[in-house]
């Protein structure tokens, strides 16, 4: 049996094109370069029947590293808690106080680009603080 290389994260949203630039922004991820023979996306989008215009994007580590995220349009909107989520690594090797102050600024730059602060969950005895958040279109993730 072959081993799985890569993997993808798969979206389900309202506007893939926003909430591609907003975990572009979140990760340091990139929007692809389009397909061979178009000079922008939109030169691409323009060669599609309108239903399918805007109706996907996807952004990628340019390093190479972390996995592809992939937005794709769908028609019903988000009704409950996300089934899997993705974590945000920024207080890894921090405890305490100075991780919750690293979890917070970066918080406060997430804010600042559409994301939303839910809640702060305190350490106990298993587990370090991490901050829950949603995306653009309410999908959540944490900071951890």
């Amino acid at each position: 049996m072959a081993s799985v290389k890569q993997i993808q994260v798969t979206f389900d949203c309202a506007e893939p094109e926003r909430v591609a630039r907003f975990w572009c922004e979140v990760l340091g991820y990139v929007v692809p370069p389009p397909p061979e023979g178009f000079a922008t996306w939109d030169d691409f989008g323009r060669t599609l029947p309108p239903e399918q215009r805007g109706a996907w994007s996807a952004c990628v580590d340019p390093s190479g590293v972390g996995p592809r995220l992939y937005f794709q349009r769908v028609p019903e909107g988000k009704v409950v808690k996300n089934r899997v989520h993705l974590d945000v690594r920024v207080g890894t090797g921090l405890v305490g106080d100075e991780r919750v102050a690293a979890l917070e600024a970066e918080c406060a730059r997430l804010v600042a680009l559409g994301g939303v602060r839910v809640r702060l969950l305190p350490a106990d005895d298993d587990n370090e603080s991490c901050l829950l958040m949603q995306d653009v279109e309410g999908n959540e993730f944490c900071l951890d």
